[in-house]
């Protein structure tokens, strides 16, 4: 693989070296979606954006494919066997409403940002949560150890001091576009099975970083 690289660093006329390369194709499978929005993934999103062919080729044994969004400045990489970890119910559930929240938000046209993020408070999250599921939304600790793993998904991004006041930092969960791309056309269908009393544990589910198919209840 070495080879490859040190050809692609050639290629690219001293802008890159081996060691950017490897790290862009690290950064994507580890993080799953690499934001242009975010500084410290810039550098990987437009090293894979240039060289999206070879990577592809890299990726392709590991059953990724990429999936670049030009309009909203995003990459994503996604299995293609949906049976590619675990996810627990509760982070299943929790990113299932927020695709929710942000697909109504996209709807009616209240983005947060110029990245077209949507703002949510938790004060509505928990009410459209419960709603939704039929649950009480988990406590404090739990949910922000759930955000944080939504986080490393790129589904959510804690807000910044320039985002929000700061009285209101600690109520509020930005939920990022790519969130459209890692939970597919099915899974507000999958949300809608548990509202009216579905199964979630006995169905096939959305791929959520992991898979969330065969979820285990935590709290059960």
């Amino acid at each position: 693989m070495s080879k490859q690289w040190e050809e692609l660093a050639q290629r690219s006329d001293g802008r890159y070296v081996e060691e950017d390369f490897e790290m862009a194709a690290y950064r994507l499978v580890a993080e799953q979606v690499l934001y242009y929005a975010d500084l410290q993934s810039r550098k990987a999103f437009w090293i894979i954006k240039d060289y999206k062919r070879e990577f592809e080729k890299v990726l392709d044994p590991l059953g990724l494919d990429i999936e670049i969004n030009t309009l909203l400045n995003y990459i994503c990489a996604r299995p293609r066997h949906a049976k590619a970890g675990s996810a627990t119910t509760n982070q299943t559930l929790l990113a299932l409403v927020l695709r929710s929240i942000y697909d109504h938000a996209m709807q009616v046209g209240e983005m947060a940002n110029d990245e077209s993020e949507v703002a949510c408070e938790l004060v509505e999250l928990e009410q459209k949560y419960q709603l939704a599921t039929g649950r009480d939304l988990p406590g404090k600790m739990e949910l922000n150890s759930l955000f944080r793993q939504l986080k490393r998904w790129g589904l959510v991004r804690i807000p910044s001091d320039s985002d929000v006041e700061d009285s209101e930092a600690e109520s509020v969960i930005l939920i990022r576009p790519a969130i459209v791309e890692v939970l597919g056309d099915t899974a507000l269908q999958k949300l809608t099975r548990w509202s009216k009393g579905g199964d979630s544990d006995s169905e096939g589910g959305e791929s959520v970083g992991v898979d969330s198919e065969g979820a285990e209840d935590e709290t059960a």
